[in-house]
């Protein structure tokens, strides 16, 4: 059994990162620097695409950060940070975009959210933002978000609805998700009219509740072959964000629905921005859907495991395995999908380690102090003594060199 075969899209470019149903899920994230503060955004940039986020968003608000984003780019390059900008715009999008020629054409993409782009001269203003995609190749995404919806469409949705009889009306909200779909689907439509390529356009439909995501972007999926992005609007904060954004987005990439993801989480004060990327990779590793680090199983503890050293040997490898993927992604391919099982008894330590590439079983409470080895199923030695760790350390390394070749780097001839 798998996932559902992914909807069927074309694929749009976004500055080098191709996204659509032939490619791989795509990982993105987004920045919370103030965009005009161009050393704080290019150092948080940076960090997201060395954790894995194959796109970022930043925001562009105003003018200042809009001047700072030819600045944020060539910086990043110089770093060797080769990762597509995307420029998040609201309200003032067509202004900002035009008064400010070095910032459209820096940008791998423009995001567009069809209700904050004014209400008297909103199609005026969404055909000025999309003119300057025509004239720099650039591709556009489409995000509604329930948040901010177009009002003048969903006030017409509503009227619709309430002049139905009384037996066939639908709720407030099931209007109003339609009234997201249609937002996205107009919106589209009138891109492509301006001149925007059928390929460079990519939807998006958020809302902030698990149930409602997956309404929405059911009824959103079968409209077209637009690729589509997903994500909860607001995730939150800690578990609440990790387990909200898995649920949803879990349910819909089995159906096959999606193409890029975001886990939009709240992080503490000063906490660690790169969490989100670390989630959605491993949303798209639980499903089976990618490969991005090596998986590592381990017991939970019970009563038969009084020793916490089992746990502190999974943590140690998850963070060695962790370290050593950006070395081991260009020098061993393959290597993310190793698997390592780090067991504390023997109840289920042998059985789990010989399903694993590679498995340690270590002594739980009053068992005789010794940890067997397994490679590929097989037991190949048992481990005593105070240096366990180091030694299965040492196996790993081994390992990951005998059975995925380094990569043969070819040098021009003299």
């Amino acid at each position: 059994m798998g996932p559902t075969p992914r909807r069927r899209t074309v694929t749009a470019n976004v500055g080098g990162v191709l996204v659509g149903s032939a490619h791989p899920v795509v990982v993105q994230s987004m920045t919370n620097t103030d965009t005009a503060d161009i050393e704080g955004t290019v150092r948080q940039v940076a960090a997201l695409w060395r954790a894995g986020s194959q796109i970022v968003r930043v925001t562009v608000n105003n003018e200042e950060s809009a001047a700072a984003i030819p600045h944020i780019v060539e910086f990043l390059r110089m770093r060797g940070v080769d990762v597509p900008i995307v420029g998040d715009f609201h309200y003032n999008g067509h202004i900002l975009l035009h008064k400010y020629e070095d910032c459209a054409r820096a940008l791998s993409k423009y995001r567009i959210n069809p209700g904050n782009v004014g209400a008297k001269r909103h199609d005026e203003n969404f055909t000025a933002i999309v003119e300057r995609a025509v004239e720099f190749g650039k591709p556009v995404r489409i995000g509604v978000n329930w948040g901010s919806l177009d009002q003048a469409l969903l006030t017409e949705l509503m009227d619709l609805n309430a002049a139905r009889p009384e037996g066939e009306r639908k709720d407030a909200k099931t209007v109003m998700m339609e009234a997201m779909v249609e937002s996205a689907m107009r919106s589209a439509a009138l891109a492509e009219r301006v001149g925007l390529p059928h390929d460079r356009i990519l939807l998006s439909a958020k809302v902030s509740g698990v149930q409602d995501l997956v309404a929405v972007y059911r009824m959103l999926a079968p409209l077209s072959d637009y690729p589509l992005h997903l994500g909860l609007t607001e995730a939150g904060m800690g578990t609440k964000g990790i387990v909200a954004s898995a649920a949803g987005l879990s349910i819909l990439l089995q159906e096959g629905i999606g193409d890029t993801i975001r886990v939009s989480l709240t992080p503490k004060p000063g906490g660690d921005r790169t969490e989100e990327v670390h989630v959605a990779q491993q949303i798209l590793q639980s499903l089976e859907l990618r490969s991005f680090t090596p998986q590592v199983t381990s017991c939970p503890g019970c009563g038969r495991t009084t020793s916490t050293y089992f746990q502190k040997l999974a943590e140690d490898i998850q963070g060695y395995l962790r370290d050593q993927m950006p070395v081991w992604r260009d020098t061993h391919p393959g290597v993310e999908e190793m698997k390592v099982a780090v067991m504390g008894c023997v109840v289920n330590g042998p059985g789990e380690s010989k399903h694993a590439n590679l498995g340690i079983s270590l002594p739980g409470t009053f068992e005789e102090p010794k940890a067997p080895v397994y490679v590929d199923g097989q037991h190949t030695v048992t481990l005593r003594g105070d240096h366990i760790a180091e030694e299965f350390m040492r196996i790993l390394d081994d390992y990951v060199e005998s059975h995925y070749p380094a990569r043969v780097v070819e040098t021009a001839g003299v």
